[in-house]
This record gives structure tokens, sequence and C-alpha cells, in this order.
């Protein structure tokens, strides 16, 4: 094994972590662009090549951002706690109807959660969106359910626990569309999505949390139904 094989690891350790002080220290935020490649390597004192291996892997978990062209930029993920998978493949069978009873389990009380915050001011607008696109439209119509049950899980207050939500629909984002597929009842869909939301704004707790889990275990009977 060869000295640069044994030290390489530990110097881009070291790198990412700098990194990380400087953006912390430094107030940078989301968005917030960071200085270059070349300004970056004279910071630290290293190559460019080690500098690009630390920003390779500082990308790889969404704390930063490189676009091409323009710069290094603070990505949105920075600040989180819980990170999705991107190396996670599709999944299958008893894995979908894993994810299913995830979901079961952690968002009916974020539902109730979010009712007892009366907290369904940013739901409305989604759900107006999915009623336009409740017609051949599912790739958007997909996307706006998600966001629907993100922002429920926001709603409820537990930035941690709307993570693990996020990380759930984001990793398996093509089951959910598959999901969807399956599901095939896109305005019993909405409905169910519907009474979430007035059970969230009338401050409801127990019918929040009643009817998101009575949504999510129809859509799990109809996925084994189908399976």
């Amino acid at each position: 094994m060869s000295h640069s094989e044994v030290t390489r690891p530990t110097l881009s350790d070291a790198l990412t972590e700098r990194m990380l002080d400087l953006i912390r220290q430094g107030g940078h935020r989301p968005g917030d662009r960071l200085p270059s490649t070349r300004e970056l390597s004279q910071r630290f004192a290293v190559t460019t090549p080690t500098l690009r291996e630390a920003l390779r892997r500082l990308e790889a978990t969404g704390a930063i951002e490189m676009r091409h062209g323009s710069g290094i930029y603070v990505g949105a993920a920075i600040e989180r706690v819980v990170l999705p998978n991107p190396n996670v493949r599709q999944i299958h069978g008893e894995q979908l109807l894993d994810l299913l009873d995830a979901r079961i389990l952690i968002e009916p009380p974020l539902a109730a959660k979010a009712a007892l915050n009366k907290q369904g001011i940013e739901l409305r607008p989604l759900l107006d969106q999915a009623a336009q696109y409740l017609h051949g439209r599912d790739t958007e119509l997909a996307e706006v359910n998600l966001d629907f049950h993100r922002s429920v899980a926001r709603a409820a207050g537990n930035g941690v626990l709307a993570e693990v939500v996020d990380s759930l629909l984001t990793v398996h984002a093509s089951e959910q569309r598959e999901i969807l597929r399956l599901f095939d009842d896109r305005r019993r869909d909405y409905e169910e999505h519907l009474a979430i939301l007035e059970a969230i704004v009338a401050g409801d707790p127990q019918s929040a949390g009643e009817l998101m889990k009575a949504h999510l275990l129809d859509v799990k009977t109809v996925i084994e139904q189908r399976m």
C-alpha cells in the first residue's frame, strides 16, 4: 500500500470538515455562493484534485452544489439531520409494503399534531393544484400529492420527523408514482387528502390522524391486492 493510499482519505476527511467549518463560521445559508476551487485550494494549501474529492463528497450529501460554469454554492441539505440515500435502487414487493407500513406508523400522528397546531395554510393551494391534474397529468399529480404529505409533516412542527417523511418520499419517488398507477383512483385519493386538510384546518387532531391512517391503509390494501 502506497503512502498516498493511506493519507488521501484522511486528508479528504479533514478537508470535508474544514469546508463545513468555513460554511458554518461564515454564516453561509443555502444558495450562498462559496469561494472558487482555486481560492479554496490556496486557502487550504491542497492541490485542486484533492479539493475536488472533498467537494464531491459534500455534493453527494447535498451540503454543497457545484454548478457548471457558475461556481460552488451552499446546498439545501446543509442543515438536514436525516438524509435520503441517493444510491437506493427501485424497490418492489415486500419492500414496497414496508415503505407504506413506515408511513402508516409515522404520518397519522404528524397529521394529528398539524391539526393541534391548526397549520393548514399552505395545504389548500396544493390540493387546488392537484384538482387541475386529476385528468391525465400523472407526473405533476404524483409530485403535488407527495408535496401534500411533506407539508402535513412539516406542519406538525417536528423538523426531524418532517425530514424522515421527506426522505421516505424522496428516495422512493418512482415507487410513489407506481403506487399512484396501481391505486388508480385519483378522485378518491384527492378526496381523502381534502378530508385530511379539512380536519387539520378545523383543529381536530383525532379526525386528522384517523383520516391519514385510513388513507394510507386504503392505498396499502389496493397495492396488496394488485400485487
